[in-house]
């Protein structure tokens, strides 16, 4: 969700005889313009099928956006940063790739049967992809802890989400799954904030206010 902007500073003062800059190529600009919004909607399609929008058995329903969207622009996104050395926002990206691919592969692989675990320990397959998931994210959460507080804010959703969830389901409670929900929705309206920074910032304006990082650097 980091912006390239927001992880590197650029010089733009330049000599009167300094040759022009090449043109921006193929990898060049920034890979939140495409790692953002695909990532939003996949947030909105799962906070929706948390929430009850569709029948609790329709486990499924979001997966064709997860996959077929976030996943794949979450890992264009994270080719894009590392092709122009952006280490920290490609591991953003990188990180949630695995994220949505992996839970898609969840869902269709208990549904589908497809890793031969038996129906009792389906729970308990969930939390583990839940728990391991959370420790990833939290660790991402301290690691942005020198960028703008809106990353570090997102982050910290995503856990709240996760820990939500995982609670809802060893529990099954529902009124836990709804709470995830919402959280779910708390953090893809953050993103479709930064979305706006990105775009602002990618066509020539300024970016929104982020606010200051929880460390200095």
């Amino acid at each position: 969700m980091v912006t390239t902007s927001d992880t590197a500073a650029k010089d733009h003062a330049r000599p009167a005889h300094q040759e022009p800059e090449p043109r921006p190529g193929p990898l060049s600009g920034d890979p939140a313009t495409v790692g953002v919004p695909t990532f939003i909607v996949g947030s909105i399609a799962l906070g929706l099928t948390l929430v009850g929008y569709v029948p609790s058995a329709a486990v499924g329903a979001p997966v064709a956006i997860i996959l077929a969207a976030t996943g794949i622009g979450q890992l264009v996104a994270a080719v894009w940063a590392a092709g122009i050395g952006q280490s920290a926002v490609a591991s953003i990206f990188g990180i949630f790739t695995g994220f949505w691919l992996s839970y898609g592969i969840l869902v269709l692989g208990l549904s589908h049967d497809w890793f031969s675990v038996p129906s009792d320990s389906a729970t308990t397959t969930q939390a583990l992809f839940l728990i391991s998931w959370s420790v990833i994210v939290a660790l991402l959460t301290l690691a942005t802890l020198r960028l703008p507080a809106a990353y570090t804010l997102l982050f910290a959703l995503i856990d709240a989400a996760l820990a939500l969830v995982l609670l809802a389901t060893l529990q099954g409670s529902a009124e836990l799954k709804t709470a995830g929900g919402y959280v779910v929705f708390t953090f893809a309206a953050l993103g479709c904030y930064l979305f706006l920074h990105v775009m602002s910032l990618s066509t020539g304006g300024r970016g929104l206010p982020l606010g200051r990082p929880v460390l200095g650097r």
